[in-house]
């Protein structure tokens, strides 16, 4: 005889409610995100304790939904904040406190071009109770069969067929009733990358500032501490605390840093301003995989930029251990996002992170014009999957590294960029030349060592001053239309 269905308790059910105000509706979200995950979190205490289940449980997200109905005179400059045409589009939202500024920013752009409201109310998608009880410490989610109560029928679980990146990979998503995506993540995808970034860089979300460098080496790590140390101590430089792996804190200089006995897989430090505008460093160690897996993530919190910060092989004989380049170009055999964004993709360089880079480094290297082209040199860069391609028979591979006219080689630009084109995130790789395989010239110990010594710290002030100069042009300028496809989200 088949167990009856379980009644589903929810919580008290709320209509929709209109707003013109950005902050009154952010305000709104909030609490109804408030009142599903307190009712999850309760709901799950008292499975724990042992009463019997005597419902199943269910909670949902809340919504921001938005109905135009004419063709609005939208500025032509701008690529966010309007829809493109008539209809109903709608967005599930999980934090609403991570994502205050943004929500804020973003719905009060929509309410300004089309003069229309936007509604808050609850969605039709469930919240999962991992995600529900995440920022809950006490609480952990037993893994299946080690509860006392079967997990699944009594509350919803993160479900793989939701969380996918149909929206963002032009895939025609909508949700189940015809409205079209308004953002380019659904709740439940930004709840997943959430958790997976804790778990990887062992730093809290919340932790994390609006310009990204990533790196592929613990040097520039050491480097960056250093750095912001330094500006701690200068009242007058904006930023007001370091966080480190494992979610330790500093706001001053002088404050030891206690490192966890067991280092994430991708550490990650933060130098922190009030506003979010400062600067995360990530570690993202060596490979293509690890470089996706890092900006599938981080891309839900919407950086205004990212670059990578690295170290490559040289190609040319010209070039020099030491020697900047910076990449206008890059040939992609890295492999890992050909599903996603297939290499007949071009992954066109920005002309303001371009230019941020360049001026960075003529204002750290004290070089300028035709003299800079000592010390840096522009073209493309080749990122491949397998960081021992010398040992195999070489003409294969150095012939299409000379056909694409590569100068450099690495195992991560390529990747971090083509993400960076695929999520609407400003993108760019300054990289330094550590070896140069094809000439003799291998990463050996004592080479490596003064290499270190002289080219790290300045690499990396390059990376901090050019996100210093993108900090400070506007929104509308930074994320430009070259990102945007034919039809997109009018959230950024």
């Amino acid at each position: 005889m088949n167990k009856p269905d379980l009644p589903v308790e929810t919580p008290e059910p709320r209509g929709h409610e209109y707003f013109t105000d950005a902050k009154a509706a952010v305000a709104r979200l909030q609490e109804l995100y408030d009142e599903a995950t307190a009712f999850l979190h309760d709901r799950f205490q008292e499975m724990v304790s042992g009463t019997p289940h005597r419902a199943r449980f269910r909670a949902f997200y809340p919504e921001i939904r938005f109905v135009t109905t004419s063709y609005a005179k939208l500025d032509s400059r701008l690529s966010f904040g309007h829809v493109v045409e008539p209809g109903t589009y709608a967005t599930t939202i999980t934090r609403p406190d991570l994502f205050a500024n943004y929500l804020e920013q973003q719905i009060g752009l929509l309410v300004a071009h089309h003069d229309q409201p936007v509604a808050i109310g609850p969605s039709e998608t469930p919240m999962p109770i991992h995600f529900a009880v995440l920022g809950d410490s006490d609480i952990v989610i037993p893994q299946e069969g080690a509860a006392t109560f079967p997990l699944r029928d009594i509350f919803d679980v993160p479900d793989l067929n939701i969380t996918h990146d149909a929206i963002v990979n032009g895939e025609g998503f909508t949700y189940p009733d015809g409205a079209r995506p308004l953002a380019p993540f659904t709740a439940q995808r930004v709840d997943y990358s959430l958790a997976r970034l804790a778990h990887y860089t062992a730093t809290d979300p919340v932790h994390f500032q609006n310009h990204v460098l990533f790196t592929n080496y613990q040097f520039y790590v050491e480097e960056f501490e250093a750095y912001a140390r330094q500006v701690l101590a200068d009242p007058n430089s904006g930023y007001t605390a370091f966080v480190s792996t494992g979610n330790v804190q500093i706001t001053d200089g002088d404050t030891p840093i206690d490192l966890p006995k067991k280092m994430p897989q991708m550490p990650t430090y933060h130098l922190k301003r009030a506003d979010g505008s400062g600067i995360t460093l990530v570690n993202i160690g060596v490979g293509p995989s690890n470089a996706k897996t890092a900006t599938d993530h981080i891309a839900v919190l919407r950086p205004h930029a990212w670059l990578m910060v690295g170290h490559c092989a040289g190609l040319r004989n010209t070039q020099a251990l030491g020697d900047f380049v910076l990449a206008h170009a890059y040939l992609r055999e890295d492999h890992v996002l050909d599903a996603d964004l297939p290499v007949w993709v071009p992954i066109p360089a920005l002309a303001e992170i371009q230019i941020a880079l360049e001026d960075a480094v003529e204002e750290v290297s004290e070089l300028e014009g035709y003299e800079l082209k000592r010390i840096m040199r522009t073209g493309t860069v080749a990122t491949i999957d397998n960081r021992n391609w010398e040992l195999r028979d070489q003409s294969g591979p150095v012939q299409r590294l000379s056909q694409s006219r590569a100068i450099a080689l690495d195992m991560e630009s390529a990747t971090i960029a083509a993400n960076g084109f695929r999520f609407r995130v400003p993108y760019g790789t300054l990289l330094c030349v550590s070896d140069k395989p094809l000439h003799g010239e291998l990463k050996l110990p004592g080479m490596a060592s003064d290499f270190y010594k002289t080219q790290v710290a300045r690499h990396l002030l390059i990376g901090i001053r050019a996100m210093e100069t993108l900090r400070k042009m506007p929104l509308e300028r930074i994320h430009s239309r070259k990102l945007r496809s034919f039809e997109e989200t009018a959230f950024l």
